[in-house]
Formats: C-alpha cells, structure tokens, sequence
C-alpha cells in the first residue's frame, strides 16, 4: 500500500489527510487541522506549524505528500502569511524526505470531481464518497487536503 498525505496550507488552519491506495482502491485513515492563534507571534506559528506536521509524519509514516497551490484572488493581504506557512510546510515535508507533489486548486477539482469548475462543497462530498465515509470530513480544510492526497492518488494511477 502507498500511504499519502495531503495538505492544505494555511496560516491560521492547516488542513491534513492521510490515505492509502494500492493502485485500485483508495482507502482513508485519518484527518485533521493544524490551528494555530492570531495572538502569538508569526515565528511562533510556524515553528507550531512545523512541529505538528512532523508529529503527524511520525505517526502516520507517509510516503509521499500532495499540496495545494496557493489561490488568493482578491485578498493579496492574507498571501504573504500564507505563503509563508506554506513555505514550513513544504520544507517539513522535504526535510522528512517525501516526494512532493504540487497541485491547483483546479487540478484537485478535476481529479476528484471532473470538472475543474466544481464548487468547494463539490469537492468535499465527492471525497467523502470515494473514501466511503458516512459525513463530509471536518473542518473543511481538513477535507480539502484530503481532496490533494486524492488526487495524488489518482495522478499515480494514470501514470
């Protein structure tokens, strides 16, 4: 079994979920969110990021680790933070030695759902079908990086 792990980066909640597929099917083991406080200092936030990251690459020992770009549209105030988070991430992940692999907010929709147009909700009820489980995964970041590590799962395959 191939054990993947997605992330959706965010300053103020990092979202996390674990999968693993043998090519065939997909099969969810856990889920969760990296919250960290608006009161605490930038470089505190990230070394907490940093830290439960690892701690979740202990625990769960993937193999390979799927991230979603960074989307803004309008809000550019909230791209450097996140940016920046999403930096701790990838260097968390690459210092744990995971391949990473980086996908777009539209290229996860595409996998998952089929269309690149599919709305956020979209995207969190098709993971919930595919992983088999009774209610869409929460909070919903938690569930967007379950959509990355299935689509991760799924650009395997094709390949």
């Amino acid at each position: 079994m191939h054990r993947i792990i997605g992330v959706d980066p965010g300053l103020a909640s990092t979202g996390w979920g674990i999968i693993e597929t043998d090519m065939q099917h997909i099969c969810y083991l856990a889920h969760g969110c990296i919250e960290t406080f608006s009161d605490k200092p930038l470089t505190e936030r990230l070394l907490f990021i940093h830290d439960t990251l690892e701690d979740v690459l202990k625990t769960w020992k993937p193999m390979e680790a799927a991230v979603e770009t960074l989307y803004f549209g309008r809000n550019i105030t909230s791209a450097f933070p996140v940016a920046e988070a999403r930096g701790v991430l990838c260097m968390t992940l690459a210092e744990a030695g995971l391949p990473v692999r980086e996908f777009t907010p539209n290229a996860i929709k595409q996998a998952v759902v089929g269309t690149s147009r599919a709305e956020k909700e979209q995207v969190q009820e098709m993971a919930r079908f595919i992983l088999g489980l009774d209610a869409i995964p929460k909070p919903n970041h938690a569930a967007d990086a379950l959509g990355a590590a299935i689509c991760c799962a799924f650009t395997s395959i094709r390949q």
